[in-house]
């Protein structure tokens, strides 16, 4: 792990073949918590997630370390919030050759608007090729929250960027684990911020089919193991 900003505690670490976890620590009311982004390389690299505006210099600078940011492809999230788009314009205006990367519904309600470029909207399981990487964008509205709401599976490595699915309190100062996460997750799910739709248990078996090894968590430490076990033994907290 590379710290990469010593004020803010903004490190990077590679959790994957070519997958890059950039972790900043925050502070909130009572405990500490943490915003994950991840940097894809690829013949077409990816970012997925943003970063809040005010934390964009610290999310550039760590990307720096690894590439070149202008080399940016696509600039991707699960849903429309700060935390997950916040800083999208920054960063098309850093990559000028990047495209913001969403479902059809994050384009239709939000990013056809708010984005300085047209973004590529992807339907509901369709597939884009970043050359060597192939990534899926599968649709997941109001799981855990968010009309909008999906995510990305790269099928090469097996990884689901997988958003705020599994939510961690803490630091995140373990960049990837195979330790529990399901259960520090459930407890921060006290906040309630799941949507309570009567589709959830359907929407989380459909993901878990993908059966990633990798899950590339928003907040708290990425994750790996049977992904697709672990998400089923979600549907079954959440129920």
């Amino acid at each position: 792990m590379l710290v990469t900003n010593a004020e803010t505690g903004t490190n990077i670490a590679e959790v994957g073949p070519g997958l890059y976890r950039i972790n900043t620590p925050v502070p909130i009311p009572g405990q500490h918590f943490s915003f994950n982004q991840y940097l894809l390389m690829a013949d077409a690299p990816l970012l997925f997630h943003t970063g809040l505006r005010s934390l964009f210099p610290h999310v550039r600078d760590a990307v720096a370390t690894v590439l070149p940011v202008e080399k940016l492809r696509h600039i991707s999230f699960s849903h429309v919030e700060a935390d997950e788009c916040g800083s999208l314009n920054l960063w098309l205006e850093a990559a000028p050759h990047a495209t913001p990367l969403c479902g059809q519904i994050a384009a239709m309600v939000s990013i056809n608007d708010l984005a300085d470029r047209a973004p590529r909207a992807l339907a509901d399981g369709e597939a884009l090729s970043l050359g060597n990487r192939l990534v899926r964008w599968l649709d997941a509205p109001h799981v855990p929250h968010g009309w909008e709401c999906g995510y990305l599976y790269e099928e090469v490595t097996g990884t689901l960027f997988c958003g705020d699915l599994f939510t961690q309190p803490g630091t995140g100062a373990v960049a990837l684990t195979e330790s529990d996460i399901l259960g520090p997750s459930e407890e921060f799910r006290a906040m309630d911020y799941y949507a309570h739709g009567p589709n959830t248990r359907a929407v989380l078996e459909r993901i878990a089919a993908t059966e990633p090894e990798t899950l590339a968590c928003m907040h708290g430490s990425a994750w790996q193991g049977k992904g697709g076990d672990l998400i089923r033994a979600l549907a079954d907290a959440v129920a």
